[in-house]
């Protein structure tokens, strides 16, 4: 998607800064890119360069034609305070969003990103900080084209936000630019890593930040003599403990599905009540062999569904319990 030159600046002519110095990378379809470093390094720079919405004053970027890229913009500048959430997500008129191949009706849509119905006529502008997030989210990721730049869309945001808006970039299949101080965030969905550091260098990474730091930590690691044999390493490394496992959460995807699959193990109870009585009558096989050929198989149908939903609901209950302590 994007290729980079040296010397890209800001500033005036008199006192010019370099945020990107001696590099050069290329960003291709379903590569997942994360950008990483300290306040006020460049990074919100370096995305508006990416959209096309700043120019560099040296070096060069290509983008692919007719690319279509959706931008979350940290200052939400997308957003009129003027204008109704309903308005925000239709702003061709009607009650629809076409969420990918999908059309949704606006306030089912807002639900998902964890709104109230009675908010969808309110103003934009009468959102909290979080809240603007979501609906600016639920905007961006209706469409989210071949490319989706996020900046910093993790700010305000609550567990169950994050929960929705994870489990979206899991499913998105397009090219993913992030930028994040969130680094469990950033492990959790990018596989490549720009990482601003001193003098306008980037250093790039592949994996996520636990990559990045694992990666730091050995090039700042004075080398010396090993003092043991490899079998007493090999036997000192087994006496360690392993590091214990990261607490579990629940994903919002995870939640709703729980509380769906009682209803759901109820129809499908329904369903094998039903088969069962149809399949007793014992003169239905000379009178109509169709109907007892589709009944038998629908009923070994519904008892594997069966199965599996009781399965899912006690590993998705074990996860709950271990969430909560």
């Amino acid at each position: 998607m994007e290729t980079l030159g040296p010397g890209l600046r800001r500033g005036d002519e008199e006192k010019r800064v370099d945020i990107i110095s001696h590099f050069s990378t290329k960003i291709q379809r379903g590569d997942r890119i994360g950008i990483l470093g300290p306040n006020g390094s460049g990074k919100t720079t370096l995305v508006e360069l990416l959209t096309g919405n700043l120019q560099p004053t040296g070096g060069n970027i290509r983008r692919a034609v007719n690319l279509n890229i959706s931008y979350f913009d940290q200052r939400r500048r997308q957003l009129n305070p003027k204008k109704t959430l309903w308005e925000t997500l239709c702003p061709q008129g009607g009650d629809r969003v076409q969420v990918g191949a999908k059309s949704r009706h606006v306030v089912g849509y807002l639900k998902d990103f964890l709104f109230d119905p009675k908010q969808a006529q309110s103003p934009t502008g009468s959102l909290s900080g979080g809240e603007a997030n979501r609906l600016l989210l639920a905007k961006v990721l209706a469409q989210p084209g071949d490319v989706l730049v996020l900046d910093e869309p993790t700010n305000d945001l609550d567990m169950d936000s994050l929960d929705v808006l994870e489990d979206f970039l899991g499913e998105y299949s397009g090219t993913l630019v992030l930028v994040s101080h969130d680094r469990d965030f950033l492990d959790r969905t990018v596989t490549r890593l720009l990482a601003f550091e001193e003098g306008g260098h980037i250093e790039e990474v592949i994996g996520g930040y636990s990559d990045y730091e694992r990666q730091k930590a050995a090039s700042s690691a004075p080398r010396k003599a090993p003092s043991s044999t490899p079998a007493q390493e090999k036997e000192r490394a087994a006496s360690v403990p392993s590091r214990a496992s990261a607490p579990v959460r629940m994903s919002y995807k995870d939640k709703r599905e729980l509380e769906m699959l009682p209803e759901k193990i109820a129809t499908l109870e329904a369903r094998i009540s039903q088969y069962n009585e149809l399949l007793a009558d014992p003169g239905l096989y000379m009178r109509d062999p169709a109907t007892f050929d589709e009944s038998s198989r629908g009923l070994e149908k519904a008892r594997a569904e069966k199965d599996r939903a009781e399965t899912r609901w006690l590993e998705l209950e074990a996860m709950r319990e271990a969430a909560e302590g």
